[in-house]
């Protein structure tokens, strides 16, 4: 019996004596705090708003930007003043200044008006600074480092320099091939770490710029930068041999003009960090770090540099690409935790147990080692099928000094696990002497989730915390385990539960630039980006040019990232044409950079993922979804023919897939499975008048043949998700979820998951990105979070929860980029209470049972609901 409502409603207002005016913080420019330097000269800025008043509103806005803090004054800002502009805009609002260029640097602040023209006071001054956008703007070299062969030794460069009155802004802009750490006068220039992110070399490197000025000082100075080769590996496209290569310059505002200070050429020095790699980042071989203590520097300062023997650099020729300022946020260690158990494992080696899985580095103290001695440092993700250890599928090793107060920890690989072995001591360190550090790019705007049942948190707390085990570089990878790639299909299915649970504007922006990156000419494109070599998939894999960047402009309400890569959307789907046979498509063959041809994949035992019937129609609804979708980007970008071809088009794949896979006589499409039920359905292929039929059919399938389990893999579950939020099915997905047994998140739960599975039994890893898409179904269904396409950043927010027998309450925040939105609803006897908090900027209609809608304004609202029974 379906529960409906009738409405008493308390609007919750405060009193007007509270707060007059609106308060501006959350300055970003490009979705980023403060960075040094952009790569562009037409950058978006945006603000967030508070008031303690219901109802407030922006009016207007005035933006001053200045070549200097000082000038911030209408009357002195020398880059920019708009005036006061008529318009509630705070996200992505273009900067209308003088032009600027390579080595710009823009301070700003913004006031606003709210709906009774009352003025705010100015923000804090926010800053940003546009890099070197053109090869000219260059004088560096690469340099790298002669190696022994058969060794991987990670460099450190020096370089010491003289500066005069350094009176005004240095920067130094780093462009590695491989990762880096740069030190000025032995302090490190930022606590970054595995930096930069991820790109296709043989098309682009990152730049990555730090604000030295703190530490730079009149007269001599250092300058010490350690390279490390991560993706930058021999054999992959665009890598020049011998690396990793670094290209510096100390750039120094003198008298109002930039000065090239020092930059990488053949007058560097090098030696060796007492760091060394090993493998070659290919699947199962990421290798690791062989630490010799007897070469590890105490510091990076002067006095200890100048002890050392120094050799010269080799300089590099033929790195291929272009060079772009990185526009994401650098990795950051984001949590760090012990172990909480250890055992012997035989005479000398010693099993620590960190208690759920983690991304990152270890951090190991070591006491009462001797000159040489080796430990090996062995690492897994879970324990064989006898709950043993299971030895050589990841390692470092530490080669001791024999001194006192020794350390290990990682500095240019990480390690993705939850055992780790410590071989070759006769002691144990201490619990407290062993340290995971968990590392992911330094994102904002972490959700929350929570209900009555334990068990749906669970499942939410795993998904919520895998995710930011795969989002390390600037992407979301498969597994940081195994393969460590921007695998589509995974990103595909995760997006709208990644970007519900996190600020993912940056990465999306870096991670789309990698795909464009990787397209071929005639449009066909890998299964992931960046595309170091061969990768298995299929087309919902590579229709992620399509679906990501329409997510990411839902979501962060930027419209460039359609105007960005609309044309790689055209060329991808003219590439589907080739392989179009009477309307469908059929399957493409293998390449050099692209593996298989999938429709679901990872299903559950049982499930013929191989069936060519799925296959068809499972891909053939992707293409269909696809040409959907470029009709609504046509359509926001104004190109209105374009929009009405493309629905065509889909209407036109849509009556195919009907009279292709589907059997009246059983009401089933294809082989019958959840997915092959379902997403015609979400395609809107099935025809409006016999959907009821089909979807009890598989209601029906899924209580009879799947004993009432998920019984999907990883493209089935965003697309049962999507259609179960769409239809108000959480009850549906609810009882699914609840099951204990093979296959579910719960079984994963119950034999000691702390992160998700790549597949159902738990095969290959145990940090993936399979089955994380379920997680947006906490916060669009149960709390009843979601976005409005047709405004999107959330300026229009639907707020419609979804209740079901078994959960009382639910509580759910998320950021949004206007601000704050909240849902808190609980059941009390006869009555439901629901409390809202919306952000200034933004409007919520919230739905309810009965059909009728609540529109709500920025502020915290009170509904409270009577239930009754409708017959």
């Amino acid at each position: 019996m379906k529960i409906f409502y009738s409405l008493i409603i308390a609007s919750g207002l405060l009193a007007l004596t509270a707060c007059d005016n609106l308060e501006v913080d959350s300055l970003k420019c490009e979705h980023l705090v403060n960075p040094v330097a952009i790569d562009n000269t037409d950058p978006m800025l945006s603000w967030k708003l508070h008031s303690d008043r219901n109802g407030s509103e922006q009016s207007a806005y005035q933006i001053l930007a200045a070549t200097d803090p000082s000038l911030l004054s209408e009357k002195k800002a020398d880059l920019w003043n708009s005036g006061k502009v008529a318009s509630g805009q705070s996200i992505n609002v273009s900067y209308g200044g003088r032009p600027l260029g390579s080595r710009s640097q823009v301070y700003w602040t913004v006031r606003v008006w709210d709906e009774n023209d009352r003025p705010s006071d100015w923000s804090d001054v926010a800053s940003f600074g546009v890099g070197l956008l053109n090869p000219t703007d260059w004088s560096a070299d690469y340099i790298g480092m002669d190696q022994t062969e058969g060794r991987d030794v990670s460099p450190i460069f020096r370089k010491r320099f003289t500066l005069a009155n350094p009176d005004g802004r240095t920067i130094v802009h780093v462009n590695s091939l491989g990762y880096h750490e740069v030190y000025v006068n032995g302090d490190t220039v930022n606590d970054a770490v595995l930096t930069p992110a991820v790109s296709q070399f043989n098309k682009r490197s990152q730049i990555v710029s730090y604000d030295i000025s703190d530490l730079i000082r009149e007269g001599d100075n250092d300058i010490v930068i350690l390279a490390g080769k991560g993706w930058y590996q021999d054999g992959l496209p665009g890598v020049v041999s011998g690396g990793p290569y670094v290209r510096a310059q100390v750039e120094s505002l003198i008298d109002s003009c930039w000065t090239t200070v020092v930059a990488t050429d053949s007058t560097w020095t090098v030696r060796g960090s007492g760091y060394e790699s090993f493998g070659n980042w290919r699947p199962y071989n990421f290798g690791g770090e062989r630490v010799f203590a007897s070469q590890l520097l105490p510091d990076y300062t002067a006095a200890t540099l100048d002890t050392c023997n120094w050799w010269n650099v080799k300089v590099a020729d033929g790195v291929e690409g272009i060079a772009s300022p990185q526009m994401v946020e650098l990795n950051r260690i984001k949590g760090q935790r012990h172990p909480v158990s250890v055992i012997r494992d035989g005479d000398s080696s010693w099993i620590y147990d960190m208690g759920t899985n983690l991304t990152g580095w270890t951090r190991i103290a070591f006491t009462g080692l001797q000159p040489n001695q080796e430990v090996r440092i062995s690492y897994c993700d879970f324990l064989d099928d006898n709950n043993k250890f299971r030895d050589g599928t990841y390692e470092d090793y530490y080669i001791a000094s024999g001194k006192d107060g020794e350390e290990f920890i990682n500095k240019f690989n990480y390690k993705a696990y939850r055992y780790l072995k410590l071989s070759n001591l006769a002691e144990a360190p201490d619990l407290s002497d062993v340290t995971g550090y968990l590392i992911h790019t330094d994102y904002s705007g972490d959700a929350s989730f929570s209900c009555s049942d334990e068990d749906i948190n669970a499942i939410y707390n795993m998904i919520h915390y895998t995710l930011k085990c795969l989002t390390l570089g600037g992407d979301m990878v498969d597994c940081p385990t195994i393969e460590r790639l921007g695998y589509g299909g995974d990103g595909n299915a995760s997006t709208v539960t990644v970007q519900a649970l996190f600020d993912m504007a940056p990465t999306y922006a870096n991670w789309l630039s990698a795909w464009a990156d990787c397209m071929r000419e005639e449009g066909s494109l890998p299964n992931t980006a960046p595309n170091p070599y061969s990768a298995g998939g299929g087309p919902y894999w590579c229709a992620f040019i399509v679906m990501a960047p329409w997510n990411t402009y839902v979501n962060y309400g930027d419209v460039r990232m359609l105007q960005r890569y609309y044309p790689y959307m055209q060329k991808w789907l003219g590439y589907l044409d080739k392989y179009t046979v009477d309307g469908l498509l059929k399957p493409w063959p293998d390449t050099d950079y692209r593996g298989w041809y999938l429709g679901d994949w990872a299903t559950p035992e049982g499930i013929n993922q191989t069936d060519p019937r799925s296959i068809d129609i499972v891909d053939n609804c992707c293409v269909s979804v696809c040409l959907q979708t470029m009709s609504k980007i046509a359509k926001v970008l104004g190109l209105d023919d374009d929009s009405a071809m493309y629905a065509a088009m889909a209407d036109a794949r849509n009556e195919l897939i009907h009279s292709t896979f589907f059997d009246a006589s059983n009401k089933t499409y294809s082989t019958a499975t959840q997915i092959d039920m379902i997403y015609p359905m979400l395609a809107g292929a099935t025809p409006a008048d016999i959907c009821d039929e089909v979807e009890a059919t598989m209601k029906d399938l899924t209580a009879s043949r799947f004993n009432g389990h998920l019984a999907t893999g990883l493209v089935g579950i965003p697309i049962i998700t999507e259609w179960a939020v769409k239809n108000g099915e959480a009850q549906f997905v609810y009882d699914m979820l609840k099951k204990r047994e093979y296959p579910g998140y719960l079984f994963m739960i119950d034999n000691g998951a702390t992160t998700t599975w790549e597949h159902w039994d738990g095969q290959r890893s145990r940090i993936h990105n399979c089955y994380n898409a379920i997680g947006s179904w906490f916060y669009q269904a149960l709390a009843g979070i979601r976005p409005d396409e047709n405004h999107p950043g959330y300026e229009e927010i639907y707020i419609c929860p979804q209740y079901v027998d078994g959960i009382s309450w639910v509580k759910a925040h998320k950021e949004t980029p206007y601000g704050r939105v909240s849902v808190d609803w609980k059941k009390d006897g006869d009555m439901v209470e629901i409390d809202v908090e919306v952000p200034v900027g933004s409007t919520a209609n919230l739905s309810l049972p009965d059909g009728t809608t609540e529109r709500l304004s920025s502020g915290k609202h009170h509904v409270k609901a009577k239930k009754y029974d409708k017959i």
